[in-house]
């Protein structure tokens, strides 16, 4: 036990001082001692249980608590042979002494008895663990069921969800997993496995932790690449730090010099405190660790099983991405088949795919992460379908089309530039699958402000032919095709191996027509489809609802409510621009966006700053990136400089990168931590987490303008407009710095 695993209100006396520095000493030297006759008196349950535990012993060097001789959960005379928690994870351990054991697929024999109903039950123990810790944020798939079997070496063998490995393999295999806890963390996990994890025959639990001997060699011929250091490693950041403490988490049990059962030090902690130190690590590592963070009620989210389609959603910081990911690595782990992880935005799962190498790499290679146009073109491609895409071809075909019926139409007007009926046409009509006139003429075009009468919408359809006459005519199909060819070869033929799940973050920003075509990939089977996203944040047009995409989440939706991303100001400032915003909703209804209920974190005032031209802006923003780095003492890693226009962005790179500011375009940033500051448009940055964000393409009137004083088509270009600064802004963390002209 270190000095480090109490922490002290501010303010404390010098006599509590005092008293911690007592309380250090002596339970230190009692758990040394405790330790050592726990050590020699593991015969409580079996010779066989002894080699185990001296086989795990080592394990206390690198900060793991072994709890021997527990009470089964639920049941007053099974007994759990040894809990191991640890950095690495909850280990569930039993001791076999099993002679002539086969293992053939997912069963195992006892000589010719099938004992596989015995490790079955472990397994469940493993499960209901696993909800059980989940109060306390740990992170499903980190509770692990270990078969051991006695006086065996060699064997490291799977059934079911059993790891089967010998006794002299079993400290390797905990060591294999590495440091995916912090020390605070296990504290939290460990104060609530006492609970649940009862010793037997004592009224209240006790936690043993062994001494410190010196760490064995691996075994001869171990090859380098499966072991790993059992002692933590010289970094203090967590590989992978998903599990959080429910803010009432207690303190952990120590024994006290003159008390052979235990005391808890909870009088020299209060809950602040306790938060404070839990998150201090996490909050100073590089933002990619941060981004896994994993609160208990997110936890929880992650493991409910839904009886067909479901959606998550929650204001922006509430942690809808991270709970997608987590859920996906929890389906590979407990279901059969393939889990895909899909998403508008192109470049995120790349990002999110580096997230989850390092929360769960034991399954990564069983979830597929990949934009939706990407999983799109597979399809096609697998079944030999033609699809041509050509972005000047595209261009082509739409200007030709637009000259041809809609120059000098009814809707060729000065309030309505090219790009408005583009969106028209490619949202609205494509991303909705509309192919007769009769369904445009009356379809109400959600999340479309300007009203079309009978005539502007007989021309804009007789665009959208031509257009589509005209792409014909040059070979190609624009991007909107390749989803709807997708989709219609899914209804021609269903997948021969469809996906067990497949989980879409950012799903407002899809279309119907995307959302039918992973729709068809799992159906509605039970967990099969999960939609997660905010419909605040939409900044594409074309809305529809699920009903129209056949769709329906009907009773299986889930909001998260806390922002645990951003500061109460930065939530503040940025709740100000869509205050009185109000969007059609995929589930059929007008909202106005929901707000979290509770914003735990405070910090710095979010700056906004006049500049008197472009140049003044990008002199205030080298310099405020300058600040933060060697004031504040982020990393040029953890700021993100964000822009509304490509042109924005690129004058940001070219004044950071002449300051001599390492820069990274989010175009091709993977989610590896990087020293250099990510640049991107806003709508690069969706799913992504800044410490420090700088929000630099803003123009002064775009906050002072009245919608009252606006016609239809300005009202709708502000709205998308101010939801985009409204993502940029709640991709900041700890702070935000706006700039306008």
């Amino acid at each position: 036990m270190s000095r480090e695993d109490f922490h002290m209100p501010a303010g404390d006396s010098a006599a509590s001082e005092a008293q911690r520095q007592l309380l250090l000493a002596s339970a230190h030297e009692k758990a040394a001692a405790d330790a050592r006759r726990a050590a020699a008196s593991y015969g409580l349950a079996s010779a066989t249980e002894q080699r185990t535990a001296r086989a795990l012993a080592p394990l206390a060097a690198a900060g793991y608590h072994l709890l021997a001789d527990r009470q089964w959960p639920g049941s007053r005379r099974a007994q759990v042979d040894m809990v191991v928690i640890g950095p690495g994870g909850v280990f569930v351990v039993d001791t076999k002494a099993w002679a002539e054991v086969s293992i053939v697929g997912d069963r195992i024999h006892r000589g010719d008895a099938d004992v596989t109903d015995d490790l079955m039950a472990l397994a469940d123990l493993a499960y209901r663990t696993e909800g059980e810790l989940a109060e306390v944020g740990l992170a499903p798939g980190e509770v692990h069921a270990v078969a051991v079997l006695a006086g065996r070496g060699g064997v490291d063998e799977r059934v079911g969800p059993v790891r089967v490995v010998g006794e002299r393999d079993v400290l390797q295999l905990v060591a294999r997993h590495g440091q995916r806890l912090t020390p605070a963390q296990v504290d939290v996990v460990l104060t609530h496995a006492l609970g649940w994890f009862r010793q037997v025959g004592a009224p209240a639990p006790v936690s043993t932790t062994l001494p410190e001997p010196v760490l064995p060699a691996p075994p001869a011929g171990t090859p380098a690449s499966t072991t790993a250091p059992l002692v933590p490693t010289t970094s203090t950041v967590p590989l992978i730090p998903t599990p959080h403490p429910a803010p009432d988490a207690a303190a952990p049990a120590l024994p006290a010099p003159d008390d052979p059962a235990t005391f808890t030090i909870e009088p020299l902690l209060d809950e602040a405190t306790v938060q404070a130190a839990l998150l201090e690590g996490l909050m100073a590592a590089p933002v990619e660790e941060w981004m896994a963070f994993l609160h208990p009620a997110q936890a929880r989210v992650v493991r409910r099983s839904f009886n067909g389609p479901s959606r998550i959603r929650g204001a922006a910081g509430t942690g809808k991405t991270v709970v997608g990911l987590h859920r996906a690595a929890y389906l590979a782990r407990t279901r059969q088949g393939r889990v895909l992880v899909t998403t508008y935005i192109r470049t995120l799962p790349d990002v999110l795919r580096q997230l989850l190498t390092r929360l769960a790499p034991d399954v990564v290679d069983r979830v597929e992460f990949a934009g939706v146009h990407e999983t799109a073109k597979r399809i096609l491609d697998e079944r030999g379908v033609q699809c041509r895409i050509d972005g000047k071809q595209i261009t082509a075909a739409w200007t030709t089309a637009w000259g041809r019926v809609a120059g000098g139409s009814v809707i060729d007007t000065d309030r309505h530039e090219q790009d408005y009926w583009h969106d028209e046409v490619v949202h609205v009509i494509k991303g909705r699958g509309l192919t007769r006139w009769e369904q445009y003429a009356d379809l109400p075009r959600l999340g479309r402000r300007h009203r079309l009468g009978p005539q502007q919408r007989r021309v804009v359809w007789d665009l959208y032919q031509a257009y589509e006459a005209e792409l014909r005519t040059r070979g190609v199909h624009d991007f909107a095709d390749q989803i709807a060819l997708a989709e219609a070869e899914l209804r021609r033929q269903p997948p021969a191996e469809p996906y067990t799940a497949v989980i879409v973050d950012e799903a407002q920003d899809l279309s119907c027509v995307m959302i039918r075509m992973l729709h068809a990939l799992v159906g509605d089977a039970p967990d099969g489809l999960t939609l997660v996203g905010d419909g605040q944040q939409t900044i594409y047009p074309g809305g529809f609802t699920l009903a129209e995409a056949g769709v329906s989440v009907a009773g299986r939706g889930v909001v998260l409510d806390v922002n645990y991303r951003n500061t109460a100001e930065i939530v503040q400032f940025a709740s100000m621009l869509v205050a009185d915003d109000e969007f059609a909703d995929i589930e059929g209804a007008t909202a106005r966006g929901d707000r979290p209920t509770r914003v735990p974190r405070t910090g710095p005032k979010p700056v906004y700053v006049r500049c008197a031209n472009s140049a003044d802006r990008e002199r205030r923003m080298v310099a405020r990136v300058q600040d933060v780095v060697r004031q504040v003492g982020t990393g040029y890693g953890d700021v993100g400089v964000l822009s509304l226009s490509r042109r924005g962005m690129e004058e940001a790179t070219a004044a950071l990168t002449a300051a001599g500011i390492p820069v990274v375009n989010l175009e091709r940033y993977d989610g590896v931590p990087v020293d250099a500051v990510k640049v991107g448009t806003i709508k690069r940055a969706k799913g992504l987490e800044f410490k420090q964000v700088l929000v630099v393409d803003v123009r002064a009137s775009w906050f002072t303008q009245k919608p009252d004083q606006l016609d239809e088509v300005e009202r709708e270009r502000r709205e998308y407009r101010l939801r985009e600064m409204y993502v940029a802004m709640t991709r900041a963390r700890d702070g935000l710095w706006v700039a306008s002209v």
